[in-house]
């Protein structure tokens, strides 16, 4: 295992989806490392950047002024030639060109998973920061660029709401979520949504139509569906279209806020956590740590195996969905 004294150089990478935050653990990592006397190192476009020897030394000037910016200075992309054996040689070829000791690693599942079976495969210390916005990462309660995002929706759907209440609308809003329905929970319970699909309730459309006939019954003159894109009955337009027929008092309308929910300037949340896991990340390469997710749990920073973070579901918090069912009433 790899110690403080064999590790002089380290490579920071992101990877996978952008989430806003991302800037703000570049620049923790940079100056943690610099502070402990390692040479940073900064390879853009992600591991198809590792590949083809995009790699470039960072000095602590050159963070500076990127804490409040979106997206990542590093740039970010998904590579397919990664995913092969013969790729990941030439990526290990281009960090020993630039005597590269350790790597940290700032994404999600698929970049973790990448982190995994290259430092196994070429004994390479990796440490990952969980940086993705559907907080679905076991062994940390909230990832980079979580909070961020779901203000964003939040934001949207206000605004959306203002319409609905003029127009007398049913509104069926989609969130991010491939398989995880953090966003679509946190933001249908801050807005004051009339329910929620997210993809780890077994909630149908019948039982959504039931809700919604309720809210009729009151004379709710308005309603406004959360729908997580990764919802098992589909997204906001196959939802919308099921439901539309059975509320013919109601103008059914559609609203996407797609990539919105990626971009902007991060919140204090965000910065403070990224910030938190960068300097962390930084520690467990000093104590000899690899192969491991730095975390936040109950504001403690933890550290879990790749293997865990990777395979273990993040569960969905049942008594946020219970609420969300009961302030909907």
């Amino acid at each position: 295992m790899s110690t403080r004294k064999e590790i002089k150089r380290i490579a920071i990478f992101t990877s996978g989806g952008d989430a806003p935050g991302m800037n703000a653990a570049i620049r923790a990592v940079v100056r943690t490392a610099t502070f402990n006397d390692f040479h940073v190192y900064g390879i853009y476009r992600g591991y198809d950047g590792m590949i083809k020897g995009d790699i470039h030394r960072i000095e602590s000037n050159d963070v500076a002024n990127i804490m409040h910016r979106g997206g990542t200075m590093l740039k970010t992309a998904r590579s397919r030639d990664f995913m092969s054996p013969e790729g990941r040689k030439m990526a290990y070829e281009s960090l020993m060109a630039n005597d590269i000791d350790a790597c940290i690693a700032i994404g999600g599942n698929g970049t973790f998973t990448g982190a995994k079976f290259f430092s196994e495969e070429f004994e390479i210390p990796f440490v990952g920061i969980p940086g993705t916005i559907d907080n679905d990462l076991v062994g940390t309660d909230y990832t980079i660029g979580f909070d961020t995002s779901v203000n964003t929706a939040m934001r949207a759907v206000d605004k959306i709401r203002d319409t609905a209440d003029s127009h007398n609308r049913l509104f069926f809003v989609e969130v991010m979520g491939r398989n995880s329905g953090y966003i679509a929970l946190n933001t249908g319970i801050a807005a004051g949504s009339s329910a929620v699909l997210v993809p780890e309730s077994d909630a149908s459309v019948d039982d959504l139509i039931l809700m919604l006939r309720k809210g009729a019954k009151r004379n709710k003159l308005f309603s406004i569906v959360i729908v997580a894109e990764g919802n098992k009955f589909g997204g906001a337009i196959e939802v919308a279209q099921a439901v539309k027929d059975k509320f013919d008092f109601y103008d059914t309308k559609v609203a996407i806020i797609g990539h919105l929910q990626r971009g902007g300037s991060p919140t204090c949340f965000d910065r403070v956590l990224a910030s938190r896991l960068g300097h962390a990340a930084v520690g467990a390469l000093l104590e000899g740590k690899r192969n491991v997710m730095v975390g936040q749990l109950n504001n403690e920073i933890s550290y879990i195996p790749f293997d865990d973070a990777i395979n273990k579901p993040k569960e969905i918090n049942a008594d946020l969905l219970a609420l969300a069912e009961i302030l909907a009433l």
